[in-house]
């Protein structure tokens, strides 16, 4: 699953798809935004790494309704496990009807063994009332029995063995369900997986602005992995529970009604007490699984910060703020677990009154002749069972709680805002020359801050425009804009007279390579991160390429060379030399239009003046946009744009804007002017 940092890909190739972290930084001032987890940052105090005011109450019947949804697809297999579910439940329910049969002829033997035979059982029945015993006479009548008679062994030996029949094909179709349910959970979350990953493409770069990076990792695994659980435990459970309660209560109805009534009573009970437990512990659910992408986020903040936090000395204020969070955790998950704990407790105390009525009304019954032995000892197996899946269904309402907590966490963002769609029929540049121009273009990140108002721009094909000015200029906002990481406000930006905003977005990055100030690498070989952004390259064109940025000289010092594993941590390789990996990733992808942000920021002068060199053979014939606080690495460029505030406020070439005395000449003076004449 592609992860958010995704979007800050600074991979420098054709096609990219994702946003310069840098441009995040120059609007240092748009709020965060709403949503779970927004304006958590580091250093904020406790108040705002809380989390702020408490989460909204959970949408349950829509969450679950929705989350039905999703199995819909799965119709075929949810009959399955139904069709499953109904023969191993009815198979169980009939099991105890027939045992009650073996213990009838159990009894009957036990109590007709002692009396003279050659009688019949009317006899004895009409002796027992001449003598008074109208009680014990009505218990025997309903009795099938043969005075002088012993227990027929033969006959209880075959009943036994139907029972153990019944509960092993019972056991069978348990089992097929169970599969049934695993494969229609995977399924459901292997889908919801996909949606995901395919929303992540659809999201426009605000929303991880807003978003804290490990926040969204929570929702896309933790929330996905306890809505998986909850569902396989919870799933077949439910229709096995509530088929039982169905098939136990037919045959209740069927041995008596009045013990049937009796049981009955217990339900409204459980409902009532199951429904007020839950309902404390819903809000507990909620807080408990926020509360682990808040947690998750500080975490993965301060491990991928650990030198920072080391360096400044922050990493008891770390502590401490990890200790808020896991606090606040460990009190949501007791309270949630606790609470939703009791239900099965509470359940089984109301079974149990329920199971006394029965046995002392079952009793009287008996003693009335109005039933049998067997048949109140399986009605008290049914009262057992009646209740055990009424517990069990109200026992995994912590469960299903917590997974409809995460559901709606993983819905909502589903939900969130996409990108504006592709156009019907998106517009296409045949042979790209490369002319830019920005036509009255206005922007902004936040609605009352504007940042680029009604700027107007001509670049020609093959022309290299350097772009200077302070930090939050708009600088990296322009090239954001161009390669529509963000839409307009007003105004439009065309490339070779065509609306960008009318071409396909893959389209038109696939014609664009950027080279970003913060390198990004993936997992993989040196010779994978360079082939990034060109499918298909050789392995004679990849060391063309590092031959040219002058990648070889230092991948053929390692052991591996360029078979050398990295990830984007980069940790056998400096700073500087992933920096030339990303360089020689653009080079191989040889784009229309160049972008090159700080690409040489973290490299030494000796290195940054042969990756120039490889540039300028680089830029040769396209349109390139290179944005530098140093100048000395723009001095060459056709067009130089001084920006501020979101406009631009001088341009021209290198000499004409010192001759002016402007805003460049000051910026120049003030970068190491006499350090770079003797460079050169």
């Amino acid at each position: 699953m592609s992860a958010p940092e995704s979007t800050t890909d600074t991979s420098g190739t054709s096609g990219a798809s994702a946003a310069p972290a840098k441009g995040v930084g120059e609007r240092a001032s748009a709020p965060r935004g709403p949503g779970p987890g927004g304006g958590a940052a580091f250093g904020r105090g406790p108040a705002a790494l809380m989390g702020g005011p408490a989460e909204k109450a959970l949408d349950f019947k829509g969450s679950l309704k929705r989350l039905l949804r999703l199995l819909q697809p799965q119709r075929a297999v949810l009959y399955g496990i139904l069709a499953f579910g109904v023969a191993s439940v009815t198979l169980s329910v009939i099991g105890p009807k027939i045992l009650g049969m073996a213990t009838d002829l159990i009894f009957a033997g036990v109590v007709a063994k002692d009396m003279p035979p050659g009688l019949s059982k009317e006899e004895v029945i009409a002796g027992m009332r001449a003598r008074g015993d109208n009680t014990l006479a009505d218990m025997f009548s309903s009795m099938d029995f043969v005075p002088g008679q012993r227990i027929d062994i033969d006959a209880v030996g075959q009943v036994l063995m139907w029972v153990l029949l019944l509960y092993i094909v019972a056991a069978f179709f348990a089992l097929l369900q169970a599969r049934l349910t695993t494969n229609l959970v995977q399924r459901a979350v292997f889908e919801l997986r996909e949606r995901i990953e395919e929303k992540f493409a659809r999201l426009p770069l605000s929303y991880f602005d807003r978003q804290p990076r490990g926040e969204v990792l929570s929702r896309a695994t933790n929330d996905i992995d306890n809505l998986a659980l909850s569902l396989q435990q919870t799933l077949a459970q439910i229709v096995s529970s509530l088929l039982m309660v169905i098939g136990v209560l037919v045959m209740m109805f069927v041995i008596s009604p009045v013990l049937a009534l009796v049981a009955l009573l217990s339900v409204p009970a459980s409902v009532f007490v199951a429904a007020k437990i839950g309902k404390k512990a819903q809000p507990q659910f909620i807080k408990q699984w926020s509360t682990t992408g808040r947690l998750n986020s500080h975490i993965e903040e301060m491990y991928t910060g650990h030198s920072l936090v080391k360096v400044f000395g922050r990493r008891a204020e770390a502590e401490e703020v990890f200790r808020e969070h896991n606090d606040t955790l460990y009190g949501a998950s007791f309270k949630a677990q606790f609470i939703s704990g009791t239900i099965q407790p509470a359940m089984m105390f109301i079974g149990n009154l329920s199971y006394v009525l029965v046995a002392v009304i079952g009793a009287l019954r008996v003693a009335s002749g109005t039933l049998s032995l067997g048949d109140v000892q399986a009605f008290i197996q049914y009262s057992r069972q009646f209740s055990q899946p009424v517990t069990q269904i109200a026992s995994m309402a912590n469960l299903l709680q917590s997974g409809i907590a995460s559901a709606e966490r993983v819905f909502a963002l589903l939900d969130a805002d996409e990108q504006d769609p592709e156009p019907a029929e998106p517009a296409r540049v045949a042979n790209v020359r490369g002319q830019v121009e920005f036509e009255h273009v206005s922007f902004r990140y936040a609605e009352d801050t504007p940042l680029i108002e009604d700027l107007s721009l001509t670049v020609d094909p093959g022309h290299t425009v350097a772009i200077v000015g302070p930090t939050g200029a708009g600088k990296t906002t322009l090239v954001n804009l161009l390669m529509r990481f963000y839409e307009l406000d007003g105004g439009r930006i065309t490339l070779d007279g065509v609306d960008i905003a009318e071409m396909d977005r893959e389209d038109l990055r696939s014609k664009t390579g950027m080279v970003l100030q913060d390198a990004w690498l993936f997992g993989g070989t040196i010779a994978e991160n360079i082939a990034y952004g060109s499918e298909g390259a050789t392995h004679e064109e990849i060391v063309a390429a590092a031959k040219a940025t002058h990648v070889d000289r230092f991948v053929r010092t390692l052991p591996e060379g360029y078979d050398t594993v990295i990830d984007d941590e980069g940790g056998t390789v400096s700073a500087g030399e992933k920096q030339l990996i990303t360089v020689a990733r653009a080079f191989l992808a040889k784009p229309a239009i160049l972008i090159l942000d700080e690409a040489t920021s973290s490299v030494d002068t000796r290195t940054e003046v042969l990756i120039q060199r490889a540039m300028n053979s680089l830029r040769e014939g396209r349109t390139s946009f290179v944005i530098a606080h140093r100048l000395s690495t723009i001095r060459d460029a056709d067009v130089i744009l001084v920006m501020e505030n979101g406009s631009i406020v001088e341009q021209g070439d290198h000499e004409t804007l010192l001759l002016t005395g402007g805003a460049y000449s000051r910026l120049y003076a003030a970068q190491f002017a006499e350090a770079l004449a003797e460079t050169d």
